[in-house]
């Protein structure tokens, strides 16, 4: 019984709109030393907090909460695709676990993931199928979205659950922090685009997915050159952020509406929340020392960029 934990900003755009060499270099190498820190720990289950972005979960049915017992990545802007490698008797326990520590969570058997699951899984353990994932998607970017408080009670019991297990859990976070991409918004759409946020985005046609893309794109060059062009990046609220998780003062969040996060560093800095729950899981292990801070604002991403690993003060490598 041990765990680990890292947190890691996701950006679609790598590749497509990339900062200075030596900034990729910098990044290059925060997640070569994290996925080196990985390596030894040698898990042998990962639960991976993640988001969506209206790939897998749309306006027909949208949970706060959902745990996968299996699931595919779609494989968009050139992430890895195909199924993950869910084992499902454990998923079943973890929710089960879940819904009677008193946190209400949905579950799916056919869970569809982008690129906020199948990055991290690529860049942090070198692909979908190279260690056992429970995929535990939070909903961040489809109003009405749950609080700090909730993100952080879902990430305990799920912390809880994990240190009844005789294994070495690796707990990972997928996304934030300041950003505002060009997400749609149900009540600014039209007609057709409100559709696809109901449901029928999710066997997009191919060139709808390019045309997509290209409005990321083409949004992340213009933000490079009019910071003011979407939300501006908020470093300064992105470094307290990551203070409150070294200092494990994750329920000093629980006061801050979702309104004022999105006023104060984007509507899609609610990611955040992945990074709560799994320093809130870590938690259920005791006291915990963090490592490999990072953070640099990386307008080419339209990201506050960071990075954070952690691992109990009892564990001996």
């Amino acid at each position: 019984m041990s765990a680990y934990l890292h947190c890691l900003s996701h950006t679609p755009l790598v590749g497509y709109v990339d900062p200075e060499p030596h900034v990729l270099v910098e990044v290059d190498g925060v997640i070569a030393e994290a996925r080196e820190r990985i390596a030894r720990f040698d898990p042998e289950l990962v639960v991976l907090f993640g988001p969506d972005h209206y790939n897998g979960f749309f306006y027909d049915v949208m949970p706060a909460f959902c745990i996968g017992m299996a699931a595919d990545a779609i494989g968009d802007f050139n992430t890895a695709a195909g199924p993950l490698d869910v084992p499902k008797t454990l998923a079943e326990s973890c929710a089960q676990a879940v819904l009677e520590a008193g946190v209400d969570t949905a579950v799916s058997y056919r869970m569809q993931v982008d690129h906020g699951f199948a990055q991290p899984l690529e860049l942090l353990l070198g692909g979908l199928h190279k260690c056992p994932v429970i995929p535990v998607f939070i909903n961040c970017v489809a109003v009405p979205l749950p609080g700090f408080k909730r993100a952080r009670l879902l990430g305990e019991a799920i912390g809880q659950w994990a240190k009844s297990l005789d294994k070495r859990v690796l707990f990972l976070a997928s996304g934030g922090l300041s950003h505002q991409p060009p997400v749609p918004e149900l009540a600014k759409v039209d007609a057709r685009m409100a559709d696809r946020l109901m449901g029928s985005g999710r066997q997009l046609p191919a060139d709808e997915r390019q045309a997509r893309q290209n409005r990321v794109i083409q949004a992340a060059r213009v933000f490079v050159e009019d910071p003011y062009s979407l939300h501006p990046l908020n470093p300064t609220w992105d470094q307290q952020f990551l203070d409150t998780l070294q200092q494990a003062r994750m329920s000093d969040l629980d006061s801050l509406g979702n309104d004022a996060l999105s006023a104060l560093a984007g509507k899609s800095t609610h990611e955040v929340k992945t990074w709560v729950a799994a320093f809130a899981a870590l938690s259920a292990f005791g006291p915990y020392r963090t490592e490999g801070r990072y953070y640099r604002p990386i307008p080419e991403w339209i990201a506050g960029f960071g990075a954070l690993g952690a691992q109990p003060l009892n564990h001996h490598p």
